[in-house]
C-alpha cells in the first residue's frame, strides 16, 4: 500500500454505505460527524415504507441520546398499553397490561417503534452533508490496496476508500465480496410476514394475538400503530425447509403462500388476508441468522444483519445495528482512517455482544416451540428475563458497554 493511503485522513476519505434502513443512516451520521465524506446508496426509490415494530434497547438508547434523537424516538413509539389473546371465535382468553409479544415489558426503558419511523428519524438526523443515492445499487466492485472501484446499477462508476454493506440479511454486498449467501445463512425453521392494514378492529394502543389450537402455525398478531390510525399484521409460518426451496421470489406468490397456509383459520384472519392483497408494504422472509468468521475483507466491511443477523426472534436487531454503527465509526476515527486497524477493533469490540444476541434468538425459539402445543396462557409462554436460560444470555448482553469515542 502506498504511503499516501496509509496516512490518509478522514476528511479526505470517501466512504460508501449500501443500505438506508437503520444501521446505514446511523453509520452515516457518525462518519459524517467525524469528518468522513459519506455516500449512501439505496436500491429503493426512497426510504422503504412498512416493516415490523422494532425495539431500541440498551446501548442503542445511548447511541440515540448521543445523536440527539432519543426524545423524538420516544415520541413516535407505539406506546402500547397491553395485549390480549383470543380464540377463533374472538373470545378473550387472557390479557396483560405488563407486557406484549412485540415489545416485552411495558415499564422498561426500551422503546418500540415502527421500522420506517425510526429510519426516517435517523435519515433526517444526518443532515444535508450526507449524499444519498436512491433507486440505485452496487452492480460490481473491485478493490486493491488503494481503493474500491464501484460500478452502480445506473452505470455510474466511482472510486471509494471504503465500502460498508448495511444491506440486510440478504446482503448483495456480502455476496459480491464474500460469496454465496448459503455459506453464511442459518435458517431457524420459520418465516415471518408483515403488512399494514386499516385498524378495523378499533384497537387503542393495543395488541391482539389469535391463539390457534390446531396445526403448526403461530397465528396472527395485530397491533395498532401511529395513534391508532393504522394496524400492523404479523403472521408466522413454521417450516424447516430452507428459503431457497420454500420462499417464492415473486411477492404475489408469497401472498398466495400465506393465504394457503391460513385458508381455514378463524377469528378476523379472513379480513386481514383480504387486506394483505392490497398492502404495498407486504414483506415475508425467513427467520434466520448470519454467521461469519470475519466481517471485513480488504476495504469492505459488513454492518448489522448483513454480517451477523440474529433474526427477529432476538428482538435485538435494531440495537445491534445502531450500536455497531457507532462502534465502527468510532474505530475508524480513532484509527485515523486505517481500515485494517479499525475493522479489527470493530470485531473485537462486538463479537461477544453479537454472539450473546444470537443466542437470545436460539433460546427464544426453543422455548416457544416447546410451549407451542401446550394448553398455556400465551402471556405466560413469553420469555421472561428471570427464567434461567434467559437470565444467562441477557447477563451477557447487559455486560456490553459503549466506548466513548
Amino acid at each position: 500500500m502506498s504511503a499516501s493511503r496509509e496516512t490518509k485522513r478522514p476528511e479526505s476519505m470517501d466512504v460508501l454505505i449500501s443500505g438506508a434502513s437503520i444501521g446505514g443512516p446511523t453509520l452515516a451520521y457518525w462518519l459524517n460527524r467525524y469528518g468522513f465524506n459519506v455516500t449512501v446508496v439505496e436500491r429503493a426509490a426512497g426510504l422503504r415504507p412498512g416493516g415490523q415494530a422494532i425495539d431500541v434497547r440498551g446501548p442503542a438508547l445511548e447511541v440515540a441520546e448521543r445523536m440527539g434523537v432519543l426524545d423524538e424516538i420516544r415520541g413516535q413509539s407505539t406506546a402500547l398499553r397491553g395485549m390480549s389473546v383470543v380464540d377463533g371465535d374472538g373470545n378473550e382468553l387472557s390479557r396483560s397490561t405488563e407486557r406484549t409479544v412485540s415489545g416485552g415489558e411495558i415499564d422498561s426503558p426500551d422503546v418500540e417503534i415502527l421500522r420506517d419511523d425510526l429510519a426516517q428519524i435517523l435519515f433526517t438526523a444526518g443532515g444535508g452533508e450526507i449524499e444519498y443515492l436512491f433507486d440505485d445499487s452496487i452492480a460490481t466492485l473491485e478493490q486493491d490496496d488503494d481503493e474500491v472501484r464501484v460500478v452502480f446499477r445506473s452505470g455510474t462508476a466511482r472510486p471509494f476508500d471504503l465500502v460498508v454493506g448495511a444491506d440486510g440479511v440478504h446482503s448483495h454486498t456480502r455476496r459480491l465480496v464474500f460469496g454465496p449467501e448459503g455459506n453464511y445463512l442459518r435458517h431457524l425453521g420459520s418465516y415471518l410476514g408483515v403488512w399494514s392494514a386499516p385498524n378495523h378492529l378499533g384497537l387503542d394502543r393495543w395488541e391482539v394475538v389469535y391463539r390457534m389450537r390446531d396445526g403448526g402455525q403461530w397465528g396472527p398478531m395485530v397491533m395498532s400503530v401511529r395513534d391508532n390510525t393504522e394496524a400492523r399484521v404479523f403472521i408466522g409460518i413454521e417450516s424447516d425447509e430452507p428459503p431457497a426451496q420454500f420462499l417464492p421470489r415473486d411477492v404475489m406468490e408469497q401472498k398466495r403462500l400465506v393465504a394457503r397456509e391460513y385458508a381455514d383459520a378463524g377469528w378476523e384472519l379472513p379480513q386481514l388476508l383480504k387486506e394483505m392483497w392490497d398492502a404495498p408494504d407486504f414483506h415475508l422472509d425467513a427467520m434466520a441468522q448470519i454467521h461469519m468468521d470475519s466481517w471485513s475483507r480488504g476495504r469492505v466491511a459488513l454492518l448489522g444483519d448483513a454480517g451477523y443477523c440474529a433474526s427477529p426472534a432476538s428482538g435485538q436487531g435494531t440495537t445491534m445495528a445502531m450500536a455497531a454503527a457507532y462502534v465502527l465509526a468510532g474505530e475508524l476515527r480513532d484509527a485515523a482512517g486505517d481500515h485494517r486497524a479499525a475493522f479489527a477493533a470493530y470485531e473485537r469490540e462486538l463479537r461477544g455482544f453479537v454472539a450473546a444476541n444470537q443466542e437470545i434468538a436460539l433460546v427464544t425459539r426453543a422455548h416457544m416451540r416447546q410451549q407451542h402445543s401446550a394448553d398455556t396462557d400465551l402471556t405466560e409462554v413469553l420469555p421472561r428475563f428471570e427464567e434461567a436460560d434467559f437470565a444467562r444470555v441477557f447477563k451477557k448482553v447487559a455486560a456490553f458497554r459503549l466506548k466513548d469515542y
